[in-house]
């Protein structure tokens, strides 16, 4: 399984989710991306907080980061919209 997947202006990113953590961190485990929140997966909290963390760990709107797969999952595919290539960078440091 491929972490990342550039397709146009888009960024695909598969996850794992783990709730209820005692911090949020970004872990790349081999192949694997786990991303751990402290939100709990009550009512739609994690999948918003991930929207929100991303969003500001990566400097860019939340309007442009979506769940695509997997909202009532913990293996998430998230889709990053109009990256530039300075952001590019920055997503493959901040999931490296």
């Amino acid at each position: 399984m491929t972490a990342f997947l550039y397709k146009d202006d888009c960024l695909i990113v598969d996850i794992k989710v783990v709730p209820n953590s005692s911090k949020n961190e970004i872990i790349k485990d081999g192949e694997r991306i786990r991303v751990k929140i402290t939100a709990p997966p009550v009512d739609n909290k994690a999948n918003k907080f991930i929207i929100e963390y991303f969003s500001k760990q990566l400097r860019i709107p939340k309007s442009n980061i979506k769940i695509i797969k997997g909202e009532l999952s913990r293996e998430k595919t998230v889709k990053f919209i109009e990256i530039s290539s300075d952001k590019k960078k920055l997503i493959e440091e901040l999931f490296s």
